[in-house]
């Protein structure tokens, strides 16, 4: 529906006369319309009407009442709010629209014809009706942007606060993969602890049973120190060199473990050296403390790549 046809259908208007008056007038515009309609308010709605039937004669008794009714049709409508005489009912309900009356009824008296004045009177009523129904309709659509504002308004607050819970979640996740990789990292360098701990009272065992064994050693000269530590330093493959105190009795495979434990070169097999004198322990050395491989005080031991 354009929005010619809507303001006159909201001014009441009947839809028919709308469409004939728009033709009319080319689609010119409301003003041409309402004087359109104005003028030709005698205008009705064309109906196709029914085939006629032929009507049986009547007495003269008989037709009486028929003139009778004929004779009281009602030819207009009264407002019996104010006494204004309208033709026909789109007139009615376009003052009712107007004026806001609402009682009506039936009327045999004929309404005369418009005048000029009159005419120009109604004009300015439908004019003033047309610009109330605008400034309603603005009054409308402000009210209706201001909603669809709000709500926008609204929808974005409810997706900040989706947002904001939805990175709390996401943080609060984060943190507690964080805590388990501590606890982890925590629990590995514990059983990295026993293990050390394990290895030593078990090498330590090792060399108490080998000394119950083994025979009772000559006597070691008086000028023979007799070393409790063992410092000793190692160059890795990088260049990089590692330093630490061990006990003189721990074996070579401490140091290796150490080693193992701390070396930032990488990951692959080496051997270990002395370079003077030049010696290159084997796996047997490992269990060997380090008093007995010379290490102590201390020594200095190469990293070398195993080819």
């Amino acid at each position: 529906m354009s929005d010619m046809k809507a303001a006159l259908t909201e001014m009441g208007f009947p839809l028919w006369k709308i469409d004939k008056a728009l033709a009319e007038t080319n689609n010119a515009g409301l003003e041409q319309a309402m004087e359109w309609m104005i003028s030709h308010e005698d205008v009705q709605e064309e109906i196709t009407s029914a085939p006629t039937q032929s009507i049986p004669a009547t007495s003269k008794d008989e037709a009486e009442p028929l003139l009778d009714a004929t004779q009281s049709v009602a030819k207009s409508i009264k407002c019996d709010d104010c006494g204004k005489m309208f033709r026909n009912t789109e007139q009615a309900e376009l003052h009712a629209v107007r004026t806001n009356h609402a009682n009506f009824s039936e009327s045999s008296e004929e309404k005369k014809p418009l005048t000029e004045e009159e005419r120009k009177v109604q004009l300015e009523q439908l004019q003033g009706l047309m610009k109330q129904k605008r400034l309603e309709r603005e009054e409308r659509e402000k009210r209706e942007a201001i909603e669809r504002e709000k709500k926008r308004i609204q929808a974005g607050k409810e997706m900040a606060e989706f947002r904001r819970k939805n990175d709390e979640i996401e943080m609060k996740k984060l943190a507690e993969q964080r805590r388990r990789e501590k606890e982890e990292e925590r629990q590995a360098r514990e059983r990295v602890r026993r293990q050390i701990e394990e290895d030593k009272l078990a090498r330590k065992k090792k060399v108490e049973e080998k000394d119950v064994v083994s025979p009772k050693p000559e006597a070691v000269p008086q000028d023979l120190k007799d070393y409790k530590q063992a410092t000793i330093q190692v160059r890795l493959t990088d260049g990089s060199t590692l330093k630490q105190i061990f006990n003189a009795k721990e074996p070579l495979s401490a140091v290796k473990l150490y080693i193992d434990l701390n070396r930032k070169d990488g990951n692959f097999p080496y051997k270990l050296m002395t370079t003077f004198p030049r010696k290159v322990f084997t796996e047997e050395d490992y269990d060997t403390p380090l008093n007995e491989l010379d290490l102590v005080p201390s020594a200095v031991l190469v990293a070398s790549k195993i080819m």
